[in-house]
């Protein structure tokens, strides 16, 4: 079996927290030079953005050489840039790291705040502003949260120790309680556990269920619940990590979560700025047995949901 190549280390240091981005020139490449296969890659970059680039020297090699802009095309050849980032309104909720030592960081995410850049949120991430705030060129995900669910997220400082911090969740040894706040129902028996097939198609917002083998699983409980406006704060247990999994499935047992913008149906798009109503559901708990040291961690958040706590406050937002 043919070893796939690994590319340099990247001869630019991040801006706030965020990489450069790393092209690999195709091997089937009929392009000229260098600029003109990026040109032809980077068509949302605007007119004459790409050419901007060449002549301020911010293209450049694995040596951090800038890329003159009639360098021939070489197959194979990695060169680096930062990219122009649109504006990104700040989310306004401050980011708490709960826990850290050489091997790993624990933070406390609010809501509506990304985990790591994707989209249209590179900077305004927990990943970009922990890399930032702490130091930590090299600090990498080992998990995700949805950008609209608050909870504990664990982070590896080296990255040659991601592997091992990202089995824990592959291999289901990581266990994770979350909490929610959604209508309760007094017909709904509970303690269940719920399993279901979830397709998650690319493009479209919302996962559904479907017919087939169950590929997620969630213990579900009522943690409390309140006769003066008729909620539940819910536990919930997860036993796989599909996404949107816990929304979906209270969802299909009727009492979808608050604030939640797909489930049971999309909702209109709101403005970028707009962080009322957010959605009622956090990772509260995370216990595993570390890989690399052998202890045994437990971490809780601290953060509430609004709903629950303030929910004249939640309701009025």
């Amino acid at each position: 079996m043919r070893r796939r190549t690994q590319p340099p280390p990247a001869p630019l240091p991040q801006r706030r927290g965020v990489d450069p981005v790393r092209v690999r020139l195709p091997v089937d490449g009929a392009w000229a030079t260098v600029r003109e296969h990026l040109v032809a890659r980077l068509t949302g970059a605007g007119p004459g953005a790409v050419e901007a680039m060449f002549h301020a020297g911010a293209v450049v090699d694995a040596d951090g050489l800038p890329v003159a802009p009639d360098a021939p095309y070489r197959p194979g050849m990695f060169v680096w840039f930062h990219r122009e980032l649109p504006p990104e309104v700040p989310v306004p909720f401050p980011v708490e790291v709960v826990y850290r030592d050489e091997h790993i960081v624990v933070a406390d995410k609010p809501h509506f705040l990304a985990t790591t850049p994707r989209g249209s949120h590179v900077r305004q991430t927990l990943l970009a502003r922990l890399r930032h705030d702490l130091g930590l060129p090299g600090l990498g995900a080992a998990h995700r949260l949805d950008r609209l669910t608050a909870g504990l997220v664990l982070f590896t400082v080296r990255p040659g120790e991601r592997g091992a911090y990202q089995g824990l969740f592959r291999d289901r040894r990581v266990h994770k309680e979350y909490e929610a706040v959604a209508r309760h129902d007094p017909e709904l028996e509970l303690p269940r556990t719920v399993r279901s097939r979830i397709l998650k198609e690319r493009g479209v917002l919302a996962a559904r269920e479907v017919a087939g083998e169950p590929n997620a699983v969630t213990r579900v409980e009522i943690d409390a619940r309140r006769e003066r406006d008729g909620l539940a704060r819910y536990r919930l247990l997860p036993a796989t990590g599909q996404t949107h999994q816990l929304r979906v499935h209270l969802n299909s047992l009727g009492v979808p979560i608050l604030g939640d913008p797909l489930y049971p149906e999309v909702a209109p798009v709101t403005a970028p700025g707009d962080f009322r109503r957010p959605l009622q559901l956090l990772a509260r708990r995370m216990e595993f047995t570390d890989p690399l040291t052998g202890a045994r961690h437990r971490f809780v958040s601290g953060r509430t949901l609004q709903a629950w706590t303030s929910p004249a406050e939640w309701a009025g937002a």
